[in-house]
């Protein structure tokens, strides 16, 4: 009996207590997850902080992983690295030791109260994007509804491109 796995894409995130320090970390204990193994690491950018008041610039990246958890068990395991990095979540887009997204999860498209996949707005946030055009200058991302509007397939490196490099610095 095989068991079946489920390549995720996950971003990194960290502006605290020394972010390379975090995301480094993070990698360490991302290779430990359970029921998953394969696991390839983007290069790391410098970005400008998206969200309320004067912030430090973040440390970004992403990895992909073959994983057999459940998107909800990866979640689960995402967030408990957070915690563990002393993650708070007092103001949406506030500073934080470390951010953890799932933006990616086989093909799959989930809108849920807990969970949102494909990531919301990974299509406006270059330091999402070039990461993941990193690990895979092929990745399509898959159709998707943000509201309303219906968004098409498109190509990670082609929306790097539209996206472009301003306020990244590798």
């Amino acid at each position: 009996m095989s068991i079946k796995l489920t390549r995720a894409y996950i971003g990194i995130g960290s502006n605290l207590k020394n972010p390379l320090q975090q995301v480094t970390r993070a990698l360490e204990e991302l290779a430990s997850l359970p029921h998953s193994h394969g696991m390839r690491t983007s290069s790391w950018y410098t970005s400008k902080a998206v969200g309320p008041g004067t912030q430090p610039d973040y440390t970004n990246g992403a990895i992909v992983i073959n994983t057999a958890l459940t998107p909800y068990e990866l979640l689960d395991e995402l967030q408990e690295i957070e915690q563990q990095h002393g993650r708070e979540r007092h103001i949406r887009w506030g500073p934080r030791t470390l951010d953890l997204d799932l933006l990616l999860f086989g093909d799959q498209i989930l809108n849920t109260e807990r969970l949102t996949v494909p990531h919301p707005r990974i299509r406006e946030r270059n330091f999402v994007v070039f990461p993941l055009a990193d690990l895979d200058p092929a990745l399509e991302l898959p159709q998707q509804a943000i509201g309303t509007t219906l968004l098409p397939v498109i190509n990670i490196s082609t929306l790097a491109s539209q996206l472009g490099s301003a306020g990244l610095t590798p």
